[in-house]
C-alpha cells in the first residue's frame, strides 16, 4: 500500500493528462460541442478563442483552411508541437467537431484540389530566408512556446506554426499554403505576400521549398518513438534509513543550487497526523530561473512543478523516487521541451545517485 501511494502521487500529472485526452465511447449521433470540450477546448478554448492552440474562432482561419484540412489535423495532429493526435475518434465524431467549429462563423468553406505547385526550390530558399525565416525558424521548425501569452507578445493571437512538421505537411494542400502566401491571415502576424510585392511565381517558389521539408519530417516520429519508451519513475535503493536520506536528499539539492520549499509526508492532507506513515517523505525544492524558463516552454510543466524526490521505506527497502523528465516530451508532445527535460534528468539522476551512495 505504501508504494501505490508514492507512485500515484508522482504520476498524478501523467493521469491528469491521460484523462484528458483519452476517448470518448462513440454514440449513435456525436455531440459536437461535447466532443469539442472533451478534446480541444483545454488547448483551444471553450468557444476557439485560442490558448495553447491557435484560436480556431479566428475569421481569417476558417476563412482560409478546409474541411479536408481540419480532419487531417485532428487524425494526424502535430508531431513534437502539442497538438496530439486523436486517431481514435470516429469519422462521424470528427465530423461533429469540424461542424461544431463552422458554427461559430458564417464565413465561406474554402476547398482545395490536391494539385501540386510547381516551384523553383533553390529560389524558394532565398525567399523564405529573407520573407519567413524570422518567424518560422530558419528550417521551418516554427516559433517558441505554446501559444499561450507567458510563451509570447501579449499582442500575438498566435506563435508561428512549425511548416517542417509531418502533420503540417500531410493535412496542407499546396493550394492551401500558397492561398495563405498570397491573402495573409488577418488578426495575426502572417502578412500578405502579394501586397508585400512579391508575385505569384514567387509564392510558387515558395511553395515548393516548404514541401520539400517532407524530406526531414519524418525525423520527429522516430524521435517521440524512442522518448516513449523511457521508464515513467526513477527509482534508486538508498542504504540508508528513511531519515537519514532524506537528509541526504536535501544536501544533494542544495548542492544542485536548489532551493528547498519543504518536506512532507506522502500522506499529509489525506489522513489525520497520527494515522500518516512517516516512512513516506516528499522533498520539494526547485531552481526559479529553470522554472521560468521551462514555463515559457509550456505551461503545462506546472503539472509536475516544483521539482519532487520521494522518499519510501517498502519491506525494509527505502526507496528514493522522482518522476522521469525524459518521458515527459513524448507525453506533452512538445519537443521543445528536450532539451529542458534532458537538463532535469541529469539533476534528478545526480541527487538520487548523491542521495544513495
Amino acid at each position: 500500500m505504501a508504494m501505490s501511494w508514492g507512485w500515484g502521487h508522482w504520476l498524478a500529472a501523467v493521469g491528469l493528462l491521460a484523462t484528458m485526452l483519452g476517448p470518448v465511447r462513440a454514440s449513435e449521433v456525436p455531440d459536437g460541442p461535447r466532443l469539442f470540450q472533451r478534446h480541444c477546448a483545454v488547448c483551444h478554448g471553450e468557444t476557439g478563442e485560442g490558448g495553447v492552440g491557435v484560436p480556431l474562432a479566428l475569421p481569417a482561419f476558417q476563412a482560409s483552411v478546409s474541411d479536408a484540412y481540419l480532419r487531417r489535423t485532428i487524425r494526424l495532429g502535430r508531431p513534437g508541437r502539442v497538438m496530439p493526435s486523436f486517431a481514435y475518434l470516429s469519422d462521424a465524431e470528427v465530423n461533429a467537431i469540424i461542424t461544431y467549429i463552422r458554427s461559430w462563423l458564417d464565413v465561406p468553406r474554402p476547398a482545395f484540389s490536391e494539385a501540386r505547385v510547381e516551384g523553383d526550390v533553390e529560389h524558394g530558399r532565398v525567399l523564405f530566408a529573407e520573407r519567413c525565416a524570422a518567424c518560422h525558424g530558419s528550417n521551418g521548425e516554427g516559433g517558441t512556446g505554446t501559444g499561450v501569452t507567458f510563451s509570447r507578445p501579449r499582442d500575438l493571437p498566435i506563435i508561428a506554426p512549425a511548416l517542417n512538421n509531418p502533420g503540417f505537411l500531410a493535412a496542407a494542400s499546396d493550394l492551401m499554403i500558397k492561398a495563405t502566401l498570397m491573402r495573409g491571415r488577418a488578426g495575426t502576424p502572417m502578412v500578405s505576400f502579394l501586397e508585400q510585392g512579391l508575385s505569384e511565381s514567387d509564392i510558387d517558389d515558395l511553395v515548393a521549398f516548404i514541401r520539400g521539408f517532407e524530406k526531414s519530417a519524418p525525423q520527429l516520429r522516430s524521435h517521440l518513438k524512442a522518448v516513449s519508451h523511457e521508464a515513467a519513475v526513477l527509482v534508486y535503493e538508498s542504504p540508508y534509513s528513511v531519515a537519514e536520506t532524506v537528509e541526504a536528499v536535501k544536501r544533494a539539492v542544495i548542492g544542485k543550487n536548489f532551493r528547498l520549499i519543504r518536506t512532507q509526508r506522502l500522506e499529509s492532507g489525506l489522513f489525520p497526523e497520527a494515522e500518516q506513515d512517516p516512512q513516506q517523505v516528499i522533498v520539494y525544492f526547485c531552481n526559479f530561473n529553470f522554472l521560468n524558463e521551462a514555463l515559457k516552454i509550456d505551461p503545462r510543466v506546472g503539472l509536475f512543478l516544483p521539482c519532487r524526490v520521494t522518499v519510501v521505506e517498502q519491506d525494509g527497502v527505502v526507496k528514493v523516487m522522482s518522476i522521469n523528465p525524459k518521458r515527459l516530451s513524448s507525453l506533452f508532445n512538445n519537443n521543445a521541451l528536450d532539451e529542458a527535460c534532458n537538463q532535469m534528468y541529469q539533476v534528478y539522476t545526480d541527487i538520487l545517485e548523491e542521495a544513495t551512495l
